[in-house]
C-alpha cells in the first residue's frame, strides 16, 4: 500500500514538471517571437472639410462674338488682340458696297409692295379707277337708253304700232343693262377680296423685314465695341477676304468671368448652389481665386471619356488675370465640420459594408467597429467607436495585412 502511494506521488511530480515546462516554453516563445512593426496615430479633434476637385474652363459671363454679316473684304482693323477698349470704340470696318446694294433693292421692294397695297385698299390703281368710272358711265347710258326704248315701245304697243315681242325684247335689254350697272358699281367698290388684301399686307411686311435685315447687315460692316472690355481674340487683318458668318473677333469684360467645371457623375449628388469654390491656374502658381457654385448640373453629358455634369462657378474676386478658354482646377467644399474627431483615411477599413479600425492597446491590435461621417482626401470624421487620445494603426511597414490580437511594435 505504501509502495502504491509513493508511485502516485511521483506521477504528480512529473505532471507538474511537464506543466511548468510548457508554461516556460510558451512564455519564452511569446517573448522572443518577432512582432509586426506598424505605424499608428493618435485620434484627435480638428476642423474637417470635405472637398472634391476637378477640371474646368474659364469663360466670360458676356462673351461678345463678332461674325461677318456677309462675304466681303476687311478694309481696316483698328485694334490688336489684348487691347482694352471703351464702349463705342471703332474696332474694324468692312467693305459695304454689297450691303448698300441690298439696302437699295430692299427699299425698292418696300415701295413696290406699298404701292400694291395702296392700289388694293383704294380699289385699284388710278388707271383702274378711271377705267371703272368710264365703264360705269357707259353702262348707265346703256341702261337709260334701254329704259327709253322700253317706254316708247310700250306706248306703241298700246296703239298696235309695236308687237308684244318687241316690247319683251326691249325689257330684256333693260334688264341686261341694269345688271351691267350693278356689276360696275360692285367692281368699283369691292374689286379685291379680303384674302387679296391680306396677301398684299403680308407682302409689305415681308418687304419691310427684308429692308430691316439689309439695314442691319449694312450697320454690321462697321464694328464698334458694344461694351467696355478687352479684345482677347482677333482672327482677321486688313485686306482679308472673309466668308459670311466667319468669326472676326471676340471681346469681353475680363472682370466678370465664370468657370464651367466638369464633375464626374458620382459626385453630382453632393453639389449644391452657393458651395464655396477654390480656383487655381497652373500659369499663376500660388495664386488662388474664390468663387461659388452658381448652377448645378441639369443633365449628364459625355466629356471625352468621362460622363460629367457641367457646373457654372461664379468668380467672386475676379481681377482680370484669368484669361478666357484657359484650363483651371476647381475644388469645391461640400461639407465642413468644426472640432471633429478625426483619423487618417488609411486607418479606416470597411468589410461587408461594416467600417472598423485597429486600435492599439498595449502591444496588440484590437478590431474596433466605428461609424464615420464626412471625409476628404486625407482625413475622415469618426462619429462613434473611438475617443480622443486613442491610438489606431494605419498599416504595417512591411505591407502585411493587420489582424485581430496581432502582437505589434509601434514605430515612429
Amino acid at each position: 500500500m505504501a509502495k502504491e502511494s509513493k508511485e502516485l506521488n511521483w506521477r504528480w511530480v512529473w505532471l507538474g514538471a511537464a506543466v511548468v515546462l510548457v508554461l516556460v516554453f510558451l512564455s519564452v516563445r511569446s517573448l522572443t517571437r518577432e512582432r509586426l512593426q506598424v505605424r499608428a496615430v493618435q485620434v484627435t479633434r480638428q476642423s474637417l472639410e470635405s472637398t472634391v476637385s476637378t477640371n474646368g474652363r474659364v469663360e466670360p459671363e458676356e462673351d461678345i462674338q463678332v461674325h461677318s454679316p456677309l462675304a466681303t473684304t476687311v478694309k481696316t482693323v483698328k485694334v490688336q488682340a489684348g487691347d482694352k477698349v471703351a464702349a463705342g470704340k471703332l474696332l474694324l470696318v468692312m467693305d459695304d458696297l454689297q450691303a448698300r446694294a441690298r439696302v437699295a433693292t430692299a427699299e425698292s421692294g418696300v415701295k413696290t409692295a406699298q404701292a400694291a397695297l395702296d392700289a388694293i385698299t383704294h380699289n385699284g390703281t388710278l388707271e383702274q379707277q378711271q377705267a371703272s368710272a368710264a365703264d360705269m358711265t357707259r353702262t348707265r347710258i346703256d341702261r337709260d337708253q334701254a329704259q327709253r326704248d322700253l317706254n316708247a315701245l310700250t306706248k306703241l304697243n298700246a296703239t298696235g304700232a309695236a308687237s308684244t315681242s318687241e316690247v319683251a325684247a326691249a325689257k330684256q335689254r333693260l334688264d341686261s343693262a341694269s345688271a351691267s350697272v350693278d356689276a360696275s358699281q360692285v367692281s368699283a367698290k369691292n374689286r379685291y377680296s379680303p384674302a387679296e388684301v391680306a396677301r398684299a399686307e403680308a407682302a409689305l411686311s415681308d418687304a419691310e423685314a427684308n429692308l430691316a435685315a439689309a439695314h442691319d447687315i449694312e450697320s454690321k460692316t462697321t464694328v464698334r465695341a458694344p461694351i467696355a472690355g478687352t479684345v482677347y481674340n482677333l482672327n482677321v487683318k486688313a485686306t482679308d477676304f472673309v466668308e459670311e458668318g466667319k468669326l472676326l473677333l471676340q471681346m469681353a469684360d475680363l472682370h466678370h468671368e465664370r468657370v464651367r467645371a466638369y464633375f464626374d457623375e458620382p459626385e453630382i449628388g453632393i453639389l449644391a448652389v452657393d458651395q464655396p469654390i477654390l480656383i487655381k491656374w497652373d500659369a499663376k502658381p500660388g495664386k488662388v481665386w474664390h468663387g461659388r457654385i452658381e448652377r448645378v448640373p441639369v443633365t449628364v453629358t459625355e466629356h471625352g471619356t468621362r460622363n460629367v455634369g457641367e457646373v457654372l462657378v461664379k468668380v467672386d474676386d475676379d481681377d482680370g488675370q484669368l484669361l478666357p478658354d484657359t484650363n483651371v482646377t476647381v475644388t469645391v467644399t461640400t461639407a465642413s465640420e468644426n472640432n471633429a474627431l478625426t483619423i487618417p483615411r488609411e486607418a479606416l477599413h470597411v468589410e461587408n459594408g461594416k467600417p472598423f479600425v485597429f486600435r492599439v492597446i498595449g502591444d496588440q491590435l484590437h478590431r474596433t467597429p466605428v461609424t464615420y461621417g464626412s471625409m476628404n482626401l486625407n482625413q475622415v470624421a469618426i462619429l462613434s467607436g473611438l475617443n480622443t487620445g486613442d491610438w489606431v494603426a494605419t498599416g504595417a511597414t512591411s505591407g502585411q495585412p493587420l489582424q485581430e490580437n496581432m502582437p505589434i511594435k509601434v514605430i515612429p
